[in-house]
């Protein structure tokens, strides 16, 4: 299957405004003893979140917030550990399952900003990339698709391209696409927007902005 790609853009961010909710900042605020956030206006809701947050130690307001976040994924031993790593590593890029960093960003960046710089910083991806199929049937799009398509723009050293070259040449099944990349749509005539870490893909890894891709998908041999 060829694709005919195009890099728009690439920026680079360190907070996602659209994961938290005021719900959310409202259910933390009662974790934290801090009931009847309901009543404030919404506005005052993150302030007062980072207000709370700075009254734990920093360990205990991340085990709270992982906890109220994965508690349902992750175990009480394995949100402790983390809780416990955040404040010396980049778990949202180092944590082995990729499934979780997407969450680990998010979680990360909450207590950076209310501990203003305790935690370590990390950096999330936005891309803007036009992908045009030369197939004469419909293809749908996916992150499989939208990963092979990218991976064949980054430089040797990129982690994609270290990390996942059989998969990304379809030598291998390739489910982490589905981790690699959080969340993508669809903005108009062929253009999507990518989010993923930056840890997995920057603006310096990319070495060619428009050219023409080869997908390649893993087949079972008999």
């Amino acid at each position: 299957m060829k694709v005919e790609v195009k890099i728009l853009s690439i920026k680079t961010v360190n907070e996602l405004d659209f994961y938290w909710s005021n719900e959310d900042f409202v259910l933390l605020l009662d974790r934290m003893n801090l009931p009847d956030a309901d009543k404030l206006k919404p506005e005052e809701l993150r302030e007062m979140l980072y207000m709370a947050i700075t009254d734990f130690e920093p360990e205990e307001s991340a085990e709270i917030v992982l906890t109220y976040k994965l508690g349902e994924r992750l175990s009480a031993g394995q949100i402790q550990n983390i809780a416990n790593d955040m404040l010396e590593e980049k778990v949202a890029e180092q944590y082995a399952d990729p499934s979780f960093h997407y969450d680990l960003f998010n979680i990360n960046q909450l207590l950076f900003k209310a501990y203003k710089g305790k935690f370590p910083n990390t950096e999330a991806s936005i891309i803007l990339m036009e992908i045009i199929s030369k197939a004469e049937e419909h293809i749908e799009i996916n992150k499989e698709i939208l990963t092979k398509a990218l991976a064949q723009s980054l430089s040797e050293r990129s982690i994609i391209q270290r990390l996942y070259e059989d998969q990304v040449t379809g030598k291998e099944t390739f489910g982490d696409a589905e981790k690699i990349i959080w969340k993508f749509h669809l903005k108009e005539n062929n253009t999507y927007e990518i989010l993923t870490s930056k840890y997995m893909i920057e603006k310096e890894d990319i070495e060619n902005g428009e050219y023409e891709a080869e997908i390649h998908f893993f087949e079972e041999k008999d």
